[in-house]
């Protein structure tokens, strides 16, 4: 039987011949927590990448402006798949032809990615791998199946591997026990995020180097992980949180009963506060806050409360 994206992670984690790279160390931003207590709160959903992980470049990319990071990723991921064999024998280095392929069926999916007039369309890693692939196997590429499953699973498998070379990821300080904590308290907990189908993968593997997690259904409430890769838009779609929305909804919760915490805030916590969603600003990391002292002075912008420590939120769900 293959290995699912978990077990797969696992495996790669054993192995003392892969070199992965770091996440940022965390910066702490110049700012004033403002942690009252919100009243009526029945349920916490998160932003994941710059505030639950922290992750080079704050977001998850796919095309980070140093060519030299692509570089190291792209060798890494050639060696790793065995794709050499099967690619061109054009001039120049392998990975600057996988380079060349990967923009055009990166820019391909940009133009062609169905979505709603207002939204902004998701790309999709493993998609984008997929027709990597794909286009290996016109030259007779081939892949072990009773690993790596079938051409989906293993294009899933290449993704997280490709990103997990190109990106350094790790847990932000205390996320974990925070996480854990409110679940214990029998909230509701979701995820609000831009992510592809092996973040959730990153997020507990990030956070079971810290802490001893319970299992996913109670970590997290049912149908409330709400992730672009799924829902195919990015922030800051408003059909994205919009889902988010009808999500709660569905367990019975309105958005006024919900608190959203991110580290972004225009294209993020604004939306979310205008579709009636509690806001929680995460300006405890330099690296990754998106919001600047000007932001803050706008009332249409500003959030309902400021953390500086993802651990006073408990101040926040007192009552």
């Amino acid at each position: 039987m293959s290995k699912t994206l978990s077990e797969y992670a696992e495996w790669l984690s054993q192995r003392d011949d892969l070199i992965w790279p770091t996440a940022p160390v965390r910066v702490m931003a110049k700012a004033l927590p403002s942690i009252k207590p919100l009243p009526g709160i029945r349920a916490v959903t998160w932003n994941v990448y710059g505030t639950l992980l922290r992750i080079t470049d704050g977001d998850l990319l796919f095309l980070p402006q140093q060519e030299l990071r692509m570089q190291v990723a792209l060798e890494k991921t050639i060696k790793e798949f065995n794709m050499w064999q099967s690619m061109s024998r054009k001039p120049g280095a392998p990975w600057e032809y996988m380079l060349s392929q990967y923009k055009d069926v990166f820019e391909e999916m940009q133009l062609t990615v169905a979505a709603k007039k207002g939204d902004v369309g998701q790309v999709i890693s493993t998609k984008l791998w997929r027709k990597l692939i794909s286009r290996l196997e016109q030259k007779e590429y081939q892949y072990d199946e009773d690993f790596y499953g079938d051409a989906d699973d293993y294009a899933e498998k290449v993704a997280f591997f490709f990103h997990s070379c190109l990106q350094g990821i790790a847990a932000m300080e205390k996320g974990a026990t925070v996480v854990k904590a409110i679940a214990d308290a029998g909230l509701a907990q979701g995820l609000l995020a831009d992510g592809q189908s092996f973040s959730l993968v990153q997020l507990l593997r990030a956070f079971q180097a810290t802490t001893k997690l319970p299992p996913l259904s109670r970590l997290f409430t049912p149908g409330c992980v709400v992730l672009s890769h799924d829902v195919g838009v990015r922030k800051p779609s408003r059909t994205l949180f919009a889902t988010a929305v009808e999500a709660f909804g569905q367990i019975g919760l309105t958005p006024s009963e919900v608190l959203y915490v991110s580290n972004r805030l225009r294209d993020d916590l604004t939306i979310a506060k205008q579709l009636g969603f509690r806001t929680a600003l995460f300006a405890g990391d330099k690296n990754t806050l998106q919001a600047t002292s000007e932001d803050l002075m706008q009332r249409e912008l500003r959030p309902d409360r400021l953390l500086t420590e993802l651990t006073q939120i408990r101040n926040l769900l007192e009552e």
